[in-house]
């Protein structure tokens, strides 16, 4: 059905005559009477009836205008929404990492509190490959994700991705163990560069992700620069159960350098090559415009 038509049955419905009808919008009689003969043969019934030197909606005709106002009044809605110019409203369904949403995404929920009341957020934790698939079944409006820049992402041209920020890793270990050259109770010290540091722990058991295969990526690839091949015991997702790994002397593995540790864990800086962990904010291709998912995007740009 043309929503024309169904505007002019609505009208019609309001006014109660097909000259009030064309005087309203600018018409005139006869293009009235003929859009709603066709809208009467789109739908299979007869819409309208002769009234003395009038006409009136049949039983049919009401049923249809009633309707019609329900139609039109959620097109217009719709129109709203997706007007770039509007105010916007409604909830952004996101999936990302947690520290992605805990460093990007809560930093803006005062602001959107005190100036968006209107948008929502709604958030699920999920590692890259979990959230690119709610992505692409679309569960999910904003996927926060990550890559390495030793372990990179292939490109998706169904998807758009803003950077947002980098940050490096370290090699955690345990701060107060002996292991390859480093004295018992002493901190451990940077080397050179990163193939040096993990040679000195080529003989260690190591502790990788458990629901993502970058940083196993990372740590092999360095690894290799090094000559030898990390003996990868345990698996974990939470960073705090990393250092609690680490602090029982089960392993070492890959921890964030801009974030504090806890005591027992040392921080070893990787140079050369550096281990940079890249965050993005993705979302499938032409739906950015939508007025609450832009302005999500971007406060996370602005504020990242």
């Amino acid at each position: 059905m043309d929503l024309r038509r169904l505007r002019l049955l609505r009208e019609l419905a309001r006014l109660g005559s097909m000259r009030q009808v064309a005087d309203e919008l600018h018409v005139t009689t006869s293009t009235v009477s003929q859009q709603l003969a066709v809208l009467a043969r789109e739908v299979g019934t007869e819409l309208v009836e002769p009234h003395g030197r009038r006409v009136r909606l049949t039983p049919a005709g009401r049923r249809l205008a009633d309707h019609a106002v329900t139609i039109l009044a959620a097109v217009d809605a719709a129109r709203l929404d997706l007007d770039p110019r509007a105010e916007p409203a409604g909830t952004v369904r996101v999936a990302g990492f947690a520290t992605a949403v805990r460093r990007s995404l809560l930093p803006l929920t005062a602001r959107l509190a005190a100036h968006h009341p209107r948008v929502r957020l709604r958030i699920d934790e999920h590692e890259p490959a979990e959230a690119y698939a709610a992505l692409a079944a679309d569960d999910v409006d904003l996927a926060l994700t990550y890559d390495y820049n030793l372990a990179p992402l292939a490109p998706d041209p169904t998807l758009d991705a803003t950077p947002l920020w980098s940050a490096a890793w370290h090699l955690g270990v345990p701060s107060g163990a002996a292991a390859d050259g480093v004295p018992s109770g002493a901190a451990p010290t940077p080397a050179a560069d990163a193939p040096a540091v993990f040679d000195r722990f080529r003989d260690a058991d190591w502790i990788v992700n458990s629901r993502n295969t970058a940083d196993e990526v990372v740590v092999r690839t360095i690894a290799s620069m090094a000559g030898f091949e990390p003996r990868i015991v345990h698996r974990a997702d939470s960073l705090d159960l990393v250092q609690d790994l680490i602090v029982a002397g089960l392993g070492v593995g890959l921890l964030p350098g801009d974030q504090p540790t806890v005591t027992g864990v040392g921080l070893l800086p990787l140079t050369a090559p550096q281990a940079l962990l890249r965050a993005y904010a993705v979302t499938r291709r032409g739906r950015a415009a939508w007025p609450p998912l832009a302005l999500i995007l971007d406060l996370l740009a602005t504020h990242p």
